[in-house]
């Protein structure tokens, strides 16, 4: 996969169109990602020990990889990743610019 955890991420599509999120988990079986504050839905806990208490909480839910793109931190645009060698090691670049991600 090529995004990593850590990344942030814009998204392509869905009802989180257009919102940017730094990347919390990677799935790659599933070639899926949760990213923080996107994809939001609510999960009913019940209380399992005494004194805890239950309720409805919100919680990110996995998106397929294919519908974010990685946002570059030099030019601050939406782009796709590319790779490079560098001293006999892969880097991932920018398509946009040609920087190199982190």
């Amino acid at each position: 996969m090529r995004i990593k955890k850590g990344d942030t991420v814009q998204v392509l599509s869905g009802n989180d169109k257009g919102k940017t999120g730094e990347v919390l988990e990677v799935i790659p079986k599933a070639n899926k990602i949760i990213v923080k504050g996107i994809n939001i839905r609510k999960k009913h806990v019940k209380p399992r020990k005494q004194g805890e208490e239950g309720g409805i909480i919100p919680i990110e839910v996995a998106i397929p990889s294919a519908k974010v793109n990685v946002v570059c931190s030099k030019c601050g645009k939406s782009t796709r990743i590319g790779y490079s060698e560098e001293k006999g090691e892969k880097i991932r670049i920018c398509k946009k610019c040609g920087s190199k991600l982190k």
